[in-house]
């Protein structure tokens, strides 16, 4: 193909993927009650995965699977605040940390139990087409030390939920779907428990 008619064609191109990009369909609300019911339901999956993760039961190699069905439910870099009652300074980890972190707690026993799951922030169309919002949980926590120490707390957690319009092909037929996955989990407050 000679440089003047790779040009046009470029030209060309740039145009339809604006045009298609520009007629994106918009989230109707039947859909945003779907998706809002899917976040939701992923948030609770999340809540399951954490309380597997942490249990000092759950055999190596079944955490370790769960981790990697945890991970699938997050935007690539997310991480999660994990704070204290003894100390007020907040870390954030990566998710793949944090849940090896989570394994390697040093309690004899851990219950994670999360409550409350609600939307806070509706959804709300991006400039790059994603529609961003809000979901807050209370998580309390449960740890207990082989001497029968235990300490709780109850944190207000808000986790980020990212929804973008994407495509797969199924038959050789281009299909758009809408998916969601989780982004960061910021700590809003810790109280005892």
């Amino acid at each position: 193909m000679n440089l003047k008619y790779f040009g046009r064609f470029l030209v060309v191109f740039l145009f339809f993927s604006t045009v298609s990009y520009a007629q994106e369909p918009e989230l109707s609300p039947e859909r945003k009650a779907a998706v809002d019911s899917l976040a939701l339901e992923k948030v609770r999956d999340l809540s399951k995965y954490i309380s597997i993760i942490g249990n000092k039961e759950t055999p190596w190699s079944e955490a370790n699977r769960v981790i990697e069905r945890a991970l699938e439910l997050f935007m690539e870099g997310s991480e999660i605040g994990v704070s204290s009652v003894h100390r007020k300074k907040i870390k954030y980890y990566k998710m793949k940390d944090y849940f090896d972190h989570l394994m390697l707690l040093n309690y004899d026993q851990v219950n994670i139990e999360w409550f409350d799951i609600q939307y806070i922030s509706d959804l709300k169309k991006q400039p790059d087409g994603r529609y961003v919002g809000v979901i807050t949980i209370y998580q309390k926590f449960t740890g207990t030390t082989k001497e029968g120490l235990t300490y709780k707390d109850v944190t207000k957690k808000d986790i980020t939920v990212y929804v973008e319009r994407k495509t797969t092909q199924i038959d050789g037929i281009k299909i758009g779907f809408w998916d969601v996955l989780l982004g960061d989990i910021r700590v809003k407050e810790t109280k005892k428990g």
